[in-house]
């Protein structure tokens, strides 16, 4: 069983920046792709971005490319959404996960079920 720990959200006016980090228990992490969902009240879960096991191969969905980066170190555990220009469309929780596949393409990225572990989420509030 791993267990993900996303750090803290926060609150950011529209336009700047925050950045996201997730940490794993188990060093198994770094054999598996990981991505970063979003979920804003009332919708549904959202896919954001997800990187192969070797930072190799990244997705981004659509509405944050160019905006969002994501990024891991395998010997920290660790992986990171850096989130540049936000806006209020980007208020949402957001959801660190661990895909069940080393490599994932198309929709192998972005379905959520596709994903064996997630973390709790974190609130993040675009706002002036």
């Amino acid at each position: 069983q791993v267990q993900l720990v996303e750090s803290r959200g926060g609150l950011v006016q529209p336009g700047g920046s925050l950045r996201l980090s997730c940490v794993a228990s188990d060093p198994t992490f770094s054999n598996y792709a990981a991505g970063w969902f979003r979920q804003a009240p009332g919708k549904e879960r959202e896919f954001v971005a997800t990187i192969s096991w070797s930072s190799g191969g990244t997705h981004y969905s659509e509405s944050v490319k160019g905006r969002f980066t994501i990024s891991r170190d395998n010997g920290k555990n660790t992986m990171y959404l850096q989130m540049d220009s936000l806006n209020p469309e980007d208020t949402a929780v957001y959801y660190c996960a661990l895909h069940s596949v080393t490599y994932c393409s198309g929709t192998e990225c972005s379905d959520p079920h596709q994903y064996a572990y997630w973390g709790q989420g974190t609130q993040v509030t675009v706002s002036s």
